[in-house]
């Protein structure tokens, strides 16, 4: 039988109440020292990846959200019992460090979608007279020049949110995407008792960029700031 992890707690010794979780399986708390492991008894190798499922991992998670910030393990994490007890023991510090670094906070996340534009001249008004290789020397420099202003229109973004949110960010996760409508993604972990100043400054933001689509949502556990599968897979094994 194995163990379908699904966070590492710490601070809690008794789970209350937990809603069901993969295939409808019993939760439980394991503990080991310091460290507690939300967990279920599967007895399957696999764990296929359906919307039931992943909503069954994401609300075990969150079910522990009040009363701790819980680091969430990889979707599908099978590990036997010994096998995630050693690896609580041999990378028992690290986690730690990283609880630390997430205590009393949740995850926050941003999204600005924006209009692309299309930067290709009309081919009607284009120089007839040009041969095909000064035409095609045009046609890349134009794709240049939008690929720089559409890294510079992403950028000013980054900073838009960056001010906005000055102070109230402890960490953050942020991806670009230039040439696309959802031109900015950002995680951010931020402290509990400034979500309300969070979402507020949010809000003013929206109100002074108009043009842009703002998608605010959280709070989360901190998915994106829990980093923990990768010294799974490396030290263990664990599919």
């Amino acid at each position: 039988m194995k163990l379908y992890a699904y966070c590492l707690t710490e601070g809690l010794d008794t789970l209350d109440h937990s809603p069901p979780g993969i295939s409808d399986a019993k939760v439980s708390l394991l503990k080991h020292e310091e460290l507690g492991v939300l967990v279920s008894t599967l007895g399957t190798g696999a764990v296929p990846v359906t919307r039931e499922n992943a909503l069954s991992h994401a609300a075990v998670v969150r079910s522990v959200l009040d009363r701790t910030t819980p680091l969430p393990f990889r979707f599908g994490t099978l590990v036997d019992e010994q096998q995630l007890k050693s690896y609580l023991t041999a990378r028992k510090a690290a986690l730690q460090t990283q609880l630390t670094h997430v205590r009393g906070c949740v995850e926050m996340n941003v999204k600005i979608i924006q209009q692309v534009q299309n930067d290709n001249a009309d081919p009607r008004h284009e120089d007839r007279t040009q041969g095909p290789g000064t035409a095609f020397l045009a046609e890349k420099r134009r794709e240049i020049i939008g690929d720089e202003r559409r890294a510079e229109e992403a950028a000013e973004l980054s900073t838009l949110v960056r001010e906005t949110l000055e102070g109230l960010i402890k960490d953050e996760q942020v991806t670009l995407r230039p040439s696309e409508r959802l031109a900015f993604a950002a995680a951010h972990l931020v402290e509990r008792s400034t979500v309300q100043a969070y979402r507020e400054k949010m809000s003013e933001a929206v109100k002074r960029r108009p043009e842009l689509h703002f998608l605010v949502s959280g709070p989360w556990p901190p998915y994106s700031f829990a980093n923990i599968e990768l010294e799974f897979l490396t030290q263990f094994g664990v599919t």
